[in-house]
């Protein structure tokens, strides 16, 4: 059946399947959503990287969470902000995302934004109307995998297709490091991301990352910063800062690009119909107003079908 939305205003108002396949050792929970494996291990990084993910919580956890819901805030070097809400089913990597303030995305359209994916489509909505611009929606379709992804990350290191290997051991101040270079399959040739990945040897955690965002060209690297809280279970770095770097994981003089995830929330009972573009047609409805003595006032109605 057809569910039907109103949003009523006064006239004149406006990546990538994520079921860790990695090689089997024969550990198996065959009561939970998805079989729990322990992958052989290609070399020390490899090793290293699959526990630390165990230490935050793993695929197969996340998974029986089913689906979260949080607040993203993000603030830019040069002071721009976006303040969203985000929402993922685990499941298809389902993402929705609506920005009451959008400085750094898509700042060209005013009011609030909604960007979905559904698991077959990217679709954008301003102010209640779909868009159909070509340009917008590539954004759409960096901005939804990309969101997820970061929520996911550590998870998803044990993704089939990617790639670790042991570079060194390093001391900053007065913390050792594991250093491990992660690289991700290319079927198409195309360049891909590179990661560096400093983790701590007393926790066992990525305190921080070096990356290439190759999406827009940029192959010399930033450096990620990570703060981790204790939320429902897992290890979740909610609080994160990233400005360019080099290999050596020495920064710029730049101010630092800052991401924090507040309000995070498991198992919403989130459905696949929450993610579905909705179809929405503009008229003009005319009601009696008591603000106008019994006239007709007239509303702008956007009728949406999901």
């Amino acid at each position: 059946m057809n569910s039907r939305i109103i949003i009523v205003a006064l006239m004149g108002l406006s990546i990538i399947s994520c079921k860790n396949d990695k090689s089997v050792i024969t550990n198996e929970n065959t009561t939970d959503s998805i079989v729990s494996t322990i992958p052989k291990f290609d070399n020390k990084g490899h090793e290293l990287v699959y526990n630390m993910v165990q230490k935050v919580g793993d695929w197969n956890k996340l998974y029986n969470k089913k689906d979260v819901v949080y607040t993203y805030t993000y603030q830019t070097a040069d002071g721009k902000t976006d303040v969203a809400t985000e929402k993922y089913i685990f499941e298809g990597q389902l993402s929705y995302g609506i920005y009451k303030k959008h400085e750094r995305t898509l700042p060209e359209l005013t009011g609030v934004i909604e960007q979905g994916y559904d698991g077959t489509q990217f679709w954008l909505r301003q102010d209640g109307k779909n868009s159909e611009d070509m340009q917008l929606l590539k954004m759409v379709a960096f901005n939804r995998p990309t969101n997820f992804y970061w929520f996911t990350m550590m998870q998803k290191l044990m993704d089939e297709g990617v790639n670790y290997e042991y570079l060194n051991e390093k001391k900053l101040a007065d913390t050792t490091y594991d250093v491990v270079k992660v690289t991700f399959d290319s079927p198409d040739n195309t360049p891909k991301d590179i990661y560096q990945l400093y983790i701590n040897r007393d926790t066992g955690l990525v305190d921080q990352f070096l990356f290439t965002v190759m999406d827009f060209g940029k192959a010399e690297p930033l450096l990620m910063q990570l703060e981790y809280e204790t939320i429902d279970g897992f290890m979740i770095p909610t609080k994160r800062k990233y400005k360019a770097s080099n290999w050596d994981a020495i920064v710029s003089n730049e101010p630092w690009t800052v991401v924090e995830w507040t309000d995070i929330k498991f198992d919403n009972k989130l459905t696949a119909a929450d993610f579905k573009k909705k179809d929405c047609h503009f008229k003009i409805q005319f009601k009696p107003s008591i603000a106008f003595n019994g006239a007709l006032a007239g509303f702008s109605v956007f009728d949406c079908i999901l």
